[in-house]
C-alpha cells in the first residue's frame, strides 16, 4: 500500500533527472556509446540483483517478449530521442512532441489492450497536454525554434522515438503482466542492447572521456533512472492503467524546470508555473480512482 501510494511521485523525481544527466553526459560522450554503456551497466546490474533475490526467469516465450519490449521501451526510444536533440530539435519542440505519448497512449489503449478512461480522466489527458504547451510556450517562439526545415529528419526521428516508447508501454502491459519483474528488467536491456550497440559502432568513434563528470552521469543513469526509474514505470504498468502510468509524462518538463532552476538557475516563468498547476490538475483528474457504476455497485451490495 505505501509503495502503490509513493511511487508516482518517486518516479516522476528519479524519471525527470535524466534530462540534467543527458545535459552533462552530451559534454563528455557521444549519445549512442554513452546509453550502450548504460544499458549494459543496468542489464549487469539487474542480473546481478537477479542471482542475489533468487529470482525466477520466465520461460523461452516469455524472455523473447521482454526482449522485444525493450528493443521498442528503452533502445528506439532513448536512441531517437538523444539523436535527435544533438542534431537540431529544439527543447520546447521536443517537449511538446514527448507531451503527446499519454495522449497517444490513451487513443491506442483501447485497441491493444482493452482499456477505456472515462470522461473525467479523458478530460484530466487533455489538460496536461494543454498545461505543457502553456509551460514551454515561451520556448516555442524562441529564435531558434524558427528554422525548422533543417531539423526535418531529426523531427521525424524524435516523432519516431515517441512512438517507441507509447509501443513499448503498451506491449509491456499486455503481454508481461506476470512473471518476476527483474528478470524481465534484465531482458529488456538486453533487448535495448540490440539497438544501440549497432549504432554505436556504426555512426560513433565511441568517444567516452572517463572523467568524474561522465561516471558521475553513468552512475545515476545506470542505479537511479534504468534501475529506480523505471523499475518504478514497470510496477506502475503492471498496477494500473497503462494510460494513467503514461499521464505522469506531463509533470517531467515542470518538474524538470525546477531542477534547472535550482541546479543552473535557469528562470521560474510566469507560463511555466501557470502551465503547471494545470499538468498537476490534468494528472490529478487522470489518475483518479474510477468510480464504480451504479448497477455494479448494487450488485455488490447485494454480494
Amino acid at each position: 500500500m505505501s509503495l502503490d501510494r509513493f511511487a508516482p511521485a518517486i518516479f516522476v523525481l528519479l524519471w525527470s533527472t535524466g534530462w540534467v544527466v543527458a545535459k552533462y553526459a552530451a559534454l563528455h560522450s557521444e549519445p549512442f556509446t554513452f546509453l550502450a554503456v548504460r544499458y549494459a551497466l543496468s542489464a549487469l546490474a539487474f542480473f546481478s540483483l537477479c542471482l542475489v533475490m533468487r529470482a525466477a526467469w520466465p520461460g523461452r516465450a516469455v524472455a523473447f517478449k521482454a526482449i522485444y519490449s525493450g528493443v521498442f521501451l528503452h533502445g528506439f526510444y532513448l536512441a531517437g530521442l538523444w539523436w535527435a536533440i544533438a542534431n537540431g530539435v529544439p527543447a520546447g519542440i521536443s517537449g511538446i512532441i514527448a507531451a503527446l505519448q499519454p495522449l497517444l497512449t490513451a487513443m491506442a489503449a483501447p485497441l491493444l489492450v482493452g482499456e477505456r478512461l472515462q470522461g473525467v480522466q479523458r478530460l484530466g489527458l487533455l489538460l496536461g497536454f494543454l498545461g505543457i504547451a502553456i509551460a514551454i510556450s515561451p520556448k516555442l517562439v524562441d529564435p531558434a525554434t524558427a528554422d525548422l526545415a533543417h531539423a526535418a529528419l531529426p523531427l521525424a526521428i524524435n516523432l519516431i522515438a515517441m512512438c517507441s516508447v507509447t509501443y513499448g508501454t503498451l506491449y509491456q502491459k499486455k503481454h508481461l503482466q506476470t512473471g518476476n519483474l527483474l528478470p524481465i528488467a534484465t531482458l529488456q536491456y538486453v533487448g535495448a542492447l540490440i539497438v544501440t550497440l549497432p549504432l554505436m559502432l556504426t555512426f560513433e568513434r565511441m568517444h567516452f572521456d572517463a572523467s568524474a563528470q561522465a561516471i558521475a552521469a553513468l552512475i545515476w543513469s545506470v542505479f537511479g533512472l534504468s534501475m529506480g526509474g523505471v523499475g518504478l514505470l514497470l510496477y506502475l504498468i503492471r498496477r494500473g492503467q497503462v494510460s494513467r502510468a503514461a499521464s505522469l509524462i506531463y509533470l517531467m518538463p515542470p518538474t524538470v524546470a525546477l531542477e534547472a532552476f535550482i541546479a543552473f538557475g535557469e528562470p521560474l516563468t510566469l507560463p511555466l508555473i501557470l502551465g503547471t498547476v494545470v499538468v498537476v490538475a490534468g494528472v490529478y483528474l487522470t489518475n483518479r480512482p474510477a468510480s464504480v457504476p451504479s448497477r455494479d455497485m448494487a450488485a455488490m451490495r447485494r454480494a
